[in-house]
């Protein structure tokens, strides 16, 4: 795939992208603002994170890394007919056990919640609501996967725009769970559960078409003695720890945070929706988009395209992840009172959120760079690097949870911000780690143009943060929510202007964005 139109694809998945994260943080204000943080929000927030989790994990995450590149080869080098058998076999493989997986965990549902939040087991009515949520949401999981699938089928045959535009209609449901049918149920949480469920089954249908214009909706039929299945199942067992790290540390933490105090796990997530942004933007769309060409040059034997790949792909990475870093760094007190303080979240869940966004924010650029180093070893179907390099970043992350913890313990601050600092820490563990065997095979590494790059990057953004400083003491604080939500654009606004204008004086060009 040429540069150019790699870079069109990277415009159409982060545009539709951005149109989820807007609906997506739409959803985050009203969830936040009807039912607070902590309670009965607690207990969805982890029965939800639990079949999304594995969501990330094996459909989005391993499945896609391991299924991609040898449906690529498949294309490159057999018929159609050949294809449409390869579908066939991994959409009834993935059915059987996706549907078996189901089942298990809505019979054993308090214990999965008892695993996932030990810490909700000394309050009875908040374990039984996280259970029975839990049994609503799950079968999202079933839905979302094979949507996964057929997304990564259609992503390989260029097409990206549904894909990308499918995660719209979760916020949809969500937001029309919380304020339509909410008032509706005794425990008006419930809601939401079968909001979930629904959803999945939507992202699933509106797949369909464009599959069935490609050839490729065909029916499932199980075979795991299929040369293509076993392939996919050989690299993809490996690669859950590889590509979804990042999703296990964030797992780890919702683990400890059942066990601090209530509202912990809500001012997380909150964090994380909005470190998630830029990441979701930029980081998830390339990630997207490059997987099907690397795999193409892989294919090809065509390593100065595949190394090419990689390098423009950094270069958008990076432009966008170190003053995102910054920007939320500096802006996590304005952002969190602009966006959420509102009915029942309040301005204490405002300033713990706020700690939580300014330990997450460093990891921002960390989280971004996996999107694109694990894809350059899962293109060359290589599933021990990553996933050594995945458990390593776990082990990290425990360790540095257990420092930070002490530290915000002995300091006497909120220990969730602990929690937060140490995936930052996991996720540059797991990114350098990555780069480094990348440049030790001579995959990839940084080039010399790359040192006037970091220049520009570096001043650039070092301009920006002057900036936003200038501006963060006429934020309104105490003002109504239109004017703080205002403010707040227009400080994006501004520094995001002086970022780019810096940019420019400093000699970089918007050319360089689309040429390897």
């Amino acid at each position: 795939m040429a540069k150019s139109r790699l870079f069109r694809s990277t415009m159409v998945v982060s545009s539709m992208t951005m149109l989820s994260r807007i609906l997506g943080l739409v959803r985050d204000i009203v969830l936040l603002g009807v039912f607070g943080a902590g309670g009965l929000m607690d207990a969805f927030l982890v029965a939800f994170k639990i079949p999304n989790f594995l969501r990330r994990l094996f459909a989005e995450g391993a499945f896609s890394q391991a299924f991609v590149p040898v449906l690529s080869e498949y294309k490159e080098k057999y018929s159609l007919q050949q294809v449409q058998i390869l579908v066939s076999r991994t959409s009834g493989a993935l059915l059987l056990v996706l549907s078996m997986l189901t089942v298990v965990v809505i019979l054993i549902a308090p214990w999965v919640v008892t695993l996932f939040a030990p810490g909700f087991a000394n309050q009875p009515d908040k374990f039984a609501i996280t259970a029975e949520l839990l049994r609503l949401t799950f079968p999202y999981l079933l839905f979302i996967s094979m949507t996964a699938f057929a997304s990564g089928i259609l992503q390989s045959y260029g097409r990206f725009a549904a894909p990308a535009f499918a995660p719209v209609l979760l916020n949809l449901s969500m937001i029309g769970g919380a304020l339509v049918f909410a008032p509706m149920f005794d425990v008006p949480i419930m809601a939401l559960g079968y909001s979930v469920a629904i959803a999945g089954l939507l992202q699933l249908l509106i797949q369909l078409p464009q599959l069935s214009q490609q050839k490729l909706l065909v029916a499932p039929k199980i075979d795991f003695q299929h040369e293509g299945v076993r392939r996919i199942l050989k690299l993809m067992l490996p690669a859950i720890f590889g590509v979804s790290v990042t999703q296990i540390n964030l797992l780890l933490n919702t683990i400890f945070a059942s066990l601090m105090i209530g509202g912990s796990v809500s001012w997380l997530y909150a964090a994380e929706r909005m470190s998630e942004l830029p990441l979701g933007l930029i980081g998830v769309a390339i990630g997207t988009v490059i997987l099907p060409s690397l795999s193409k040059s892989e294919a090809r034997k065509d390593d100065v395209s595949f190394k090419k790949t990689i390098d423009w792909a950094a270069r958008l990475i990076i432009l966008v992840g170190v003053p995102a870093s910054a920007a939320l760094f500096i802006l996590s007190d304005v952002l969190m009172q602009a966006l959420f303080l509102r009915g029942e979240f309040t301005l204490r869940d405002a300033q713990m959120s706020s700690l939580a966004l300014k330990s997450m924010a460093g990891g921002i650029l960390g989280f971004m760079l996996i999107k694109i180093f694990a894809p350059a070893f899962f293109a060359r179907q290589d599933t021990r690097t990553p996933v050594r390099i995945g458990i390593v970043s776990v082990f990290a992350n425990m360790v540095f949870s257990v420092i930070f913890i002490g530290i915000f313990y002995f300091f006497d601050m909120p220990l969730h911000g602990g929690l937060a600092l140490a995936t930052t820490g996991a996720a540059f563990v797991n990114a350098g780690l990555l780069y480094y065997f990348l440049h030790k095979r001579d995959i990839f590494r940084f080039g010399s143009h790359w040192k006037k790059l970091f220049g520009q990057f570096g001043i650039s953004t070092a301009s920006m943060i002057a900036v936003l400083y200038v501006m963060l003491p006429y934020f309104p604080t105490n003002d109504f929510q239109w004017k703080r939500i205002v403010a707040l654009l227009i400080m994006c606004v501004v520094g995001a202007v002086v970022y780019g204008v810096v940019l420019l004086a400093t000699g970089f060009r918007p050319r360089q964005l689309k040429h390897g």
